[in-house]
């Protein structure tokens, strides 16, 4: 640093230098000594390795037991020498005999023990290989027994995860896996998914919490509205303009209740039913029938069809909204005149069966996916529509899924819909 001139300004002071940025993250724990961790890859090497190893010592000792009880029985000779003459002592081989009845030279009586020594190895090499192929089979049992067991023994933590997967998936956030054990892959896999239920469960609470907040706070505005609409409507004072005004600011405020009750509805039914009691579909039909009557006469719309007792486990309420918007829709969105809407349940093998069929104008194919959309409605009717909020079906597909379910459509040729969903009994 070179010392400045009196009268002559120095260089600016230059900043402090930026402290290194630390590249230890505290939030990410540290995993020490890797290859001490006793992973599954581990602990089935060894289990394996030490099962090829039981089983090869215990076939050694086997082998090893059947060859010396072979050879044992081997070095008896079948024969007892008593001169030149032979009296057998088994069936395996005799010494010949000569035909002028004298005595045996050594190099014939010699052959002939040779050749009795190899039958009897023959005899015993044939029963070793017999003792031998039934200990193996003996041994193959008892490993794909042990093999088993053991394989169930690794196996049940994962075991353990799908059930507790299986039991999430029926809208009970609440479980845990909580798996004990070494620090293996699979307890990594039960934490981890242990996480992710606790994010799922909290995101399922704040989504409910804001249901019911948002239940609150649109209803309150919309009643207060509807209330003071009224009361203005009821005055006997009041001017056409201001009865016309009213009238047109009630069915907004009414459609607008609507929306948002359609919206409630769609949010809670996206969860499986927990809560189920028996059902008859058919009284649910009908339920529907009756409600929709008085809309269906100012339209002049038959309503019609055969409803069979067909049972399932749900919520009733629930199963009555998908009735009800089913035949709303048909009634509403019918041929001017003439019109019909069949309403039909019955049971088949395992499931229960609710068809809504009505004339109205032709669908074509490839709109009627988008019609279980929210908010989705004809190319003709998306805006401007009197006949709903374009939440019917959508609310239609989220109860008959919660419920285990399914929703299908398709356009008849004479125009208008054949509604078909199938519950599970």
């Amino acid at each position: 640093m070179t010392p400045s001139t009196p009268g002559t300004p120095g260089p600016p002071p230059q900043p402090p230098a930026t402290p290194p940025k630390p590249t230890w993250d505290p939030f990410q724990p540290g995993r020490s000594h890797p290859w001490l961790r006793p992973t599954i890859r581990i602990r089935l090497t060894l289990l394996y390795g030490g099962m090829f190893l039981i089983a090869g010592m215990v076939l050694l000792a086997i082998i090893y037991l059947l060859a010396a009880q072979a050879l044992k029985d081997g070095s008896h000779l079948p024969f007892q020498i008593i001169g030149v003459r032979d009296q057998t002592t088994d069936a395996v081989c005799s010494l010949p005999s000569r035909a002028d009845g004298g005595e045996l030279t050594p190099q014939e009586l010699t052959a002939a023990v040779q050749q009795c020594m190899e039958n009897q190895r023959q005899v015993a090499l044939e029963a070793l290989l017999n003792h031998s192929l039934l200990a193996l089979l003996g041994l193959a049992v008892a490993a794909f027994a042990f093999g088993y067991v053991m394989a169930g023994r690794v196996l049940s933590p994962l075991e353990r995860i799908t059930r507790t997967a299986q039991r999430v998936a029926g809208s009970d956030l609440h479980r845990r896996i909580e798996l004990d054990g070494p620090d293996d892959e699979l307890k990594e896999l039960a934490d981890t998914f242990d996480q992710m239920l606790d994010r799922l469960d909290r995101a399922f609470t704040a989504q409910q919490r804001f249901v019911a907040n948002a239940s609150h706070e649109l209803r309150t505005p919309l009643a207060i509205n509807r209330t003071l609409l009224e009361v203005q409507l009821s005055d006997p004072g009041a001017s056409p303009e201001l009865v016309q005004l009213g009238k047109t600011l009630l069915a907004t405020n009414e459609r607008s209740e609507q929306l948002v009750e359609g919206l409630l509805l769609l949010a809670r039914s996206e969860n499986e039913i927990v809560d189920r009691k028996p059902v008859d579909l058919a009284e649910v039909a009908s339920q529907a029938v009756e409600q929709a009557r008085g809309e269906a006469q100012e339209r002049g719309v038959e309503l019609r069809g055969v409803r069979q007792p067909a049972y399932v486990q749900g919520s009733g309420v629930l199963l009555e909204r998908v009735a009800l918007n089913l035949v709303q829709n048909a009634v509403r969105y019918n041929v001017p005149r003439d019109g019909w809407v069949s309403v039909d349940t019955r049971a088949q093998p395992g499931q229960a069966v609710l068809v809504v069929e009505n004339t109205g104008p032709v669908v074509p194919a490839y709109e009627v996916d988008n019609l279980f959309e929210p908010f989705r409605r004809l190319r003709t009717e998306r805006t401007g529509s009197d006949r709903g909020v374009g939440l019917g079906l959508s609310i239609v597909r989220s109860v008959v899924r919660a419920h285990g379910g399914a929703v299908a459509a398709r356009p008849r040729e004479e125009g208008g819909l054949v509604v078909r969903v199938t519950l599970p009994v």
